[in-house]
């Protein structure tokens, strides 16, 4: 029990404690809802503080199941990327809202840089695009609109999830992982440190950033629990999922569908270049070396059953979307482009509005229901071939996250890809990724390669769908994205 790591996985919907035996069994977890703020159309923000205390409470009630403080090895932190904190360095009280990924209120400002010819720098040394979803533009607003922050001077600390919460578990050490930096727009990731014009482009403040280290070692220990445990695991939800489900190859690629959807392929130790908008990100970063990833995000997944179940009323629970899927033969010719944030790779198109067409009067919220998983495959159909566009084409996919568990929607995966698709039998993969990590940091593996064995079994399904089918469904969701891009 001395060698169980425990793992805080931060999300965007939730905050989780888990605890993991070397093997990759889950011991224990232990889970709260986090609430989401949305002030304004396009504006979403969470309360630092309550992220704070309810990934305090959780991880009490994971290390109290498993028989305290005294049995843990290790933590590792894995979190929602590019949502900005910011708090104050003398007191480790946030200062404002924190400012979530999916908020669109820089989508301006962003248009204004692009416009001004600054896309193809920032490409060139983040591997990332003009948007609002990544984090330098949002840090740069809130010094602008919130005039407080810029008042705390020294005292003011900025920094995405992982940083805030080691802050916390530490009383104090600042430190971002080089995945999570690597989504900031702030870091050159061929060098792998802070950028000085890219600092400056966005407004961000230099000294207010944490340091930027490695995604496993021994980074600090924190004795709110009884007693010293060592955090040495780090890594953004993304990249942790990947090394879950152990992409540790060039050319193995995963998808995750979570609150959004991302692909990511391991790349190699060269960062790769995208003709086709999509990114260039660390995988992770070990003893100072790079791993590098090609990636797709899609910014709706999860969030849109999340929808239909809490603002539309048409689910009761997320387990009703199978049974209702499979209650019809097919879509009824309605599609649902999800849009609800506007549109993510390879589109890029934030001003974008998700919409239901298709409609008569013959179809029931069964089709609609249908077209809204339909849409996962379809997303990622357009992100395959946008991969195959710049050498990547996927000969399988690994997919987990909290929508795989829907077995009707991983076979439309693989129908709808043409290619077979992996689900591991443990699903949350991010977490058990970052747990790798921590078991990598404190030497209970000797690399990754070693740890990979705690993924487990798979299951494989394979691509059933005739040709006809399948291109007849494609054509229908092309004419339905582009009508959605068209009125953008």
């Amino acid at each position: 029990m001395t060698e169980t790591i425990l793992l805080i996985d931060e999300g965007t919907t939730s905050t989780r404690a888990m605890a993991f035996a070397p093997d990759g069994r889950c011991r224990a977890t232990e889970a709260a809802e986090l609430t989401q703020h949305y002030p304004q159309p396009g504006w979403v923000e969470h309360d630092a503080a309550e992220i704070w205390d309810r990934t305090l409470a959780v991880t009490r009630a994971v290390i109290e199941r498993v028989g305290g403080a005294e049995r843990i090895a290790a933590i590792g932190i894995t979190n929602q990327r590019e949502t900005v904190v910011f708090w104050d360095k003398a007191t480790g009280e946030p200062l404002a809202p924190a400012i979530v990924w999916q908020d669109r209120r820089t989508a301006g400002d962003c248009h204004a840089l692009k416009e001004a010819g600054h896309e193809a720098v920032v490409q060139a040394k983040t591997g990332l695009l003009l948007d609002p979803y990544f984090s330098g533009s949002k840090i740069g607003w809130a010094l602008r609109h919130w005039p407080h922050l810029a008042e705390a001077g020294d005292r003011l600390a900025v920094g995405t999830v992982e940083s805030w919460l080691v802050w916390k578990l530490t009383g104090g050490l600042h430190i971002t992982d080089a995945t999570n930096a690597s989504r900031t727009a702030l870091m050159a990731i061929g060098s792998g440190g802070w950028d000085d014009g890219l600092i400056d482009l966005f407004g961000a403040p230099r000294a207010a950033l944490p340091e930027i280290v490695d995604c496993a070692g021994r980074f600090g220990e924190t004795t709110l629990f009884g007693a010293p445990i060592p955090i040495c695991g780090m890594a953004g939800d993304q990249q942790a999922a990947t090394i879950g489900q152990a992409c540790l190859k060039s050319g193995e690629t995963k998808a995750t569908f979570g609150t959004g959807a991302f692909i990511l392929t391991q790349a190699g130790a060269i960062p790769p270049v995208s003709h086709h908008r999509l990114l260039s990100t660390i995988a992770w970063q070990l003893g100072g070396k790079r791993a590098y990833a090609l990636e797709g995000s899609v910014f709706v997944a999860g969030s849109l059953i999340k929808w239909l179940r809490d603002s539309i009323g048409l689910i009761g629970t997320a387990a009703e979307t199978e049974v209702l899927a499979r209650s019809v033969p097919d879509n009824g010719g309605v599609y649902l482009v999800p849009a609800l944030s506007g549109l993510g790779a390879p589109w890029w198109q934030p001003e974008a509005r998700a919409a239901i067409s298709g409609l008569s009067f013959t179809n029931t919220r069964a089709h609609i229901v249908r077209a809204a998983l339909e849409a996962m495959a379809h997303q990622a159909n357009d992100l395959k071939t946008a991969f195959a566009a710049d050498g990547v084409d996927w000969a399988t996919l690994r997919i987990d996250g909290g929508m795989v568990a829907n077995n009707w929607m991983a076979q439309d995966m693989a129908d709808i890809l043409a290619i077979p698709v992996e689900r591991p039998a443990f699903a949350e993969t991010t977490a058990l990724g970052a747990a790798m990590l921590a078991g990598v940091g404190c030497g209970l593996f000797t690399g990754l390669e070693e740890a990979s064995a705690m993924r487990g079994t798979v299951e494989r399904f394979e691509p059933t769908m005739s040709a006809q089918v399948r291109s007849t469904r494609l054509e229908g969701w092309d004419i339905a994205v582009n009508s959605v891009m068209n009125t953008a």
